[in-house]
């Protein structure tokens, strides 16, 4: 029950369910009391004045002609639900029933002055049993006159407006339920899209906004800051993107002529002093031509939608290839590579797919010692195809792990080796787009990347 509760979809439907609840059982026990209270101040009313017409006859003809009048009634009763009795001074009962004065009425009360006093008690079950309202009057001579109605007309009538009130309670129990549900779901599916937007967008697809239906309330205005937001960063990203991509560009082509120029002056250049420091500068500039033809596919990657109409590729195959290039390099290094590879089917682009085996096969090669082993390993697992590459290199510290796929960033103790610092870069922007999710962990020794994309 605690993960259910801490839902806020879940909090709202018991909200609104308990809120019904409450208002129909303070509306149901209010018309039960004010029912109840009607009904006894009716009956009280009928009792008082028939007590009345006792007490006068009482004083007009005397106690004989009160206590022949409560027979007679009693013999002959107009009213089934009638009760009279005449208690003498001791507390017996003269005519009438019960048999004794009930214990709760008391003549010694006030100023000694004779007083009547209501009473409810419930009738021996001798004498019919059932709830009594009676009105006991003392008289001058000490006896208790009552005057009485049993009340069974009553409590039937209240016995069958409780349960009624319980069966709509239930009736109220399930239509709050219901009414909370159908709140519960309307909010989260106003969130719903919001979320899926949100996701949408962080998969890549920055031009898709969050819908609105202009009703101005709290859910539009707040798709309205999120596109507003959107907006904003689509612009950054597009001025960022357009800077890079005119750098790269604008760099490239005197990166590209220095080279050329550099190579003609190796090899017109006849001292062979002179050629070590060509060959390191010409190094240097195809480590620069690299860097920016890298970026560049980036930023293209980067700005590409992902699509849901994408041909189906035979990842099997691509890695593979990837996997066959890269045997020759892994050797020369004293690297064996290990294929673990099995048949798997996703939809993407292929050639974006073989750049991302071939720069994980790279890193994994360009970090692992002499003698160790790289297995590029792939399978269909369920609705997503893994594949992943694993080494027995130094690996990286977990709290490095996420910045690595940064832009640029290089560790210090992989400064000296060749190389961007955009290859998982490029991988991540790869993953991303074909919509999968990537992974560094540990090999112990070494590292493990593990890429998950849908399955085709």
């Amino acid at each position: 029950m605690t993960p259910l509760l801490r839902s806020t979809s879940a909090r709202l439907a018991l909200s609104v369910a308990a809120a019904f609840l409450v208002a129909f059982a303070l509306l149901g026990g209010g018309v039960y009391f004010a029912v109840s209270a009607l009904l006894a101040g009716d009956a009280r009313q009928v009792v008082s004045a028939d007590g009345a017409g006792l007490v006068e006859l009482y004083r007009d003809d005397g106690a004989g002609a009160l206590a022949a009048e409560l027979r007679a009634r009693l013999a002959h009763p107009n009213d089934a639900d009638a009760v009279y009795a005449l208690f003498d001074p001791g507390g017996a009962a003269i005519v009438g029933a019960p048999a004794r004065l009930p214990p709760r009425h008391d003549k010694a009360a006030g100023d000694g002055t004779l007083h009547g006093r209501w009473l409810e008690f419930r009738m021996p079950a001798v004498d019919g049993g059932g709830r009594v309202v009676a009105w006991m009057q003392p008289l001058p001579d000490g006896s208790v006159l009552m005057a009485g109605l049993k009340m069974r007309s009553t409590d039937r009538f209240l016995a069958v407006m409780q349960r009624t009130a319980l069966a709509a309670l239930l009736v109220a129990a399930a239509l709050g339920a219901l009414v909370g549900f159908s709140a519960a779901r309307w909010v989260s599916r106003r969130l719903r899209g919001l979320d899926e937007a949100a996701g949408r967008v962080a998969a890549g697809e920055l031009g898709l906004r969050a819908s609105i239906d202009g009703s101005d309330d709290a859910f539009d205005r707040v798709s309205l800051r999120f596109n507003t937001m959107l907006d904003r960063i689509e612009d950054l990203l597009d001025g960022v993107r357009h800077a890079t991509d005119h750098i790269a560009h604008d760099l490239r082509t005197p990166l590209t002529r220095l080279r050329n120029r550099l190579e003609l002056l190796r090899e017109g250049d006849g001292r062979g002093a002179a050629t070590p420091a060509l060959d390191a500068a010409i190094a240097e500039t195809d480590q620069l031509l690299q860097s920016f033809a890298a970026l560049l596919r980036l930023a293209r990657i980067e700005a590409q939608t992902p699509a849901d109409d994408q041909p189906e590729v035979d990842l099997h195959a691509v890695a593979r290839d990837a996997l066959e290039l890269y045997v020759p390099i892994a050797a020369e290094r004293g690297i064996a590579l290990r294929d673990a590879t099995g048949p798997a089917r996703v939809r993407g682009d292929a050639d974006q797919l073989f750049q991302l085996a071939t720069n994980l096969l790279d890193n994994a090669i360009k970090f692992s010692d002499a003698g160790g082993e790289v297995v590029l390993g792939l399978a269909a697992e369920g609705d997503e195809v893994r594949l992943e590459v694993a080494d027995r290199g130094p690996g990286i510290a977990p709290g490095d792990r996420m910045r690595v796929l940064d832009r640029f960033v290089r560790l210090e103790a992989h400064r000296g080796t060749p190389g961007t610092g955009l290859g998982l870069s490029l991988a991540r922007a790869i993953v991303l787009h074909h919509r999968g999710a990537l992974e560094l962990a540990d090999n112990a020794p070494g590292l493990r990347v593990i890429v998950r994309l849908p399955s085709a």
